[in-house]
């Protein structure tokens, strides 16, 4: 298999060349932008730093710039980018760099998956059908192993847990070490990675394996409470929780002074529209056509503790997503969680697979087999063809508007995207309204403010025109709308 696998992968590797070469050609999306925004900015010595405000969670008071990063997200994404960018830059620029980096993770995918595949009794045939299946990605996948994001990175670290755990339930200390380490990379990637961590306390709770659960519990806990004491020793952000679990309205997450709680019964709709949603992405995200597989490899490798594992984690990530952060779930959160299971589940969809066609002839074995791949395979390219439409159109509209906007630093919605493709400070337009734009575009000398299409609901009448003119007249740009700060302007808020 040995030989076989390693020609999968580098077939899998020229697919994600090509995909990056003719599709993911800019980092994207907004979590993207500011992860290779900052690696630039850590690869060059100037370390988790931000020279742009994408929320005024990283700008406490109005700070100046730059300010500490990652006070919301998570930094080894950034970190394996700036790798990429201090070792290739001057070769294939920055942001081909931060990708190169991406990619050589994403080439270990399949070799992980086949490994998992086998752990849980997979043969090794079967073995590489999970292999392919994890490495082509499917629809949701396909492009995410080739983005600027933490998919690739969650998604084999999660894999190398469920393979160490494995061998930790059966009271290896060295595996429960090293899968109290992935916990710590999983959290390091993810916040709700740190929820990997309750399997470590279940190992503990075995006398067989509390050894091992313990050791890893230790590293997991140590490498955490490392990245919160260094959010503490910024001064921590106090509405943090508000932000992100108390949410009235998403766009109140770019406010500066969120409209307030929602009452309980607009909370409990909105987690259950959560749940429901996070459940479609779910069957969509694991390619729902393998939903049977893959509860037939579940019921097959049921007895082994890694598999229950993986149906325990996954269970309390959807609930965690749904319930406690809904807002952000629905709108690529849970998504992204998704990532560290997929490769894992591959694996179970394999046995699955395997176990059930046993029972068929050779011939509809082969055509099982090959029609499953290349409906994967097919998927791929729809969802890389839906990527490009999404991400590369809206990228190409903010290149044309981007030399009528005045010089000097500027607010926009997405001000992670504008730092990237205007290469100039950037701060993002308070969800508050234009009164309190022109507040920020004050405090910080900027010279105009951005209402793309897509914009926060408060700026509706500035974009159609109507109500009071807090700027100078717009510019056009295929529907973006640029205003020029005025001379004067008169301010006074609160920022705290």
């Amino acid at each position: 298999m040995t030989r076989a696998l390693l020609w999968l992968s580098l077939a899998l590797v020229a697919f994600r060349v090509l995909s990056a070469a003719f599709v993911v050609i800019q980092p994207g999306f907004t979590d993207a932008y500011y992860y290779v925004d900052v690696a630039r900015r850590l690869a060059h010595g100037q370390g988790l730093t931000a020279d742009f405000v994408w929320n005024f969670i990283e700008a406490p008071q109005l700070a100046p710039l730059p300010v500490p990063s990652h006070r919301f997200w998570m930094p080894l994404t950034t970190v394996v980018q700036a790798a990429g960018i201090a070792t290739l830059e001057p070769l294939l620029g920055a942001f081909r760099s931060a990708q190169a980096a991406i990619v050589l993770v994403a080439a270990f995918i399949p070799a992980a998956t086949a490994a998992a595949a086998r752990s849980v009794g997979a043969t090794p045939r079967a073995a590489l059908a999970g292999a392919a299946l994890a490495g082509i990605g499917g629809g949701a996948f396909a492009p995410a192993w080739v983005t600027l994001d933490s998919f690739a990175i969650a998604a084999l670290a999660g894999t190398c847990f469920f393979i160490a755990f494995a061998q930790a339930a059966d009271g290896s200390v060295r595996a429960g070490a090293l899968a109290g380490a992935l916990v710590g990379l999983l959290f390091l990637a993810r916040a709700e990675g740190s929820l990997f961590g309750v399997a470590l306390l279940a190992l503990a709770a075995r006398p067989v394996s509390r050894r091992a659960g313990i050791a890893g519990a230790l590293i997991a806990l140590a490498v955490g409470l490392g990245w919160l004491a260094r959010g503490q020793i910024l001064g921590g952000s106090p509405d943090l929780l508000a932000r992100s679990v108390l949410l009235a309205r998403y766009e109140d997450f770019f406010a500066i002074h969120p409209t307030g709680a929602a009452d309980l019964a607009t909370m409990a709709m909105t987690r259950v529209g959560a749940l429901w949603s996070d459940l479609v992405v779910a069957l969509f995200g694991l390619l729902a056509f393998l939903a049977f597989p893959l509860y037939l490899g579940l019921r097959a490798a049921w007895r082994l503790p890694a598999v229950r594992a993986l149906a325990g984690l996954a269970l309390l990530i959807y609930v965690a997503e749904g319930v406690i952060w809904p807002l952000h779930a629905t709108r690529g959160s849970y998504f992204h969680s998704l990532a560290a299971f997929y490769p894992f589940a591959m694996a179970l969809v394999a046995l699955g697979g395997e176990a059930w066609l046993n029972q068929r002839d050779a011939a509809m074995r082969r055509l099982a087999v090959t029609g499953t791949l290349l409906a994967a395979a097919g998927l791929a390219v729809f969802g890389l063809a839906t990527w490009n439409t999404a991400f590369n159109a809206p990228y190409r509209a903010r290149l044309a508007a981007l030399d009528a906007i005045p010089v000097g630093p500027f607010l926009a919605i997405d001000a992670a995207a504008w730092r990237y493709i205007a290469d100039r400070p950037v701060f993002v337009t308070p969800a508050d309204g234009p009164g309190i734009a022109a507040c920020v575009a004050a405090r910080y000398g900027a010279s105009s403010v951005v209402v793309e299409p897509a914009h926060f609901s408060t700026y509706d009448g500035l974009f159609r025109g109507l109500g009071p003119q807090v700027f100078e007249p717009a510019i056009d740009r295929g529907g973006i709308l640029i205003f020029p700060m005025p001379a004067r302007v008169i301010c006074g808020f609160d920022q705290q």
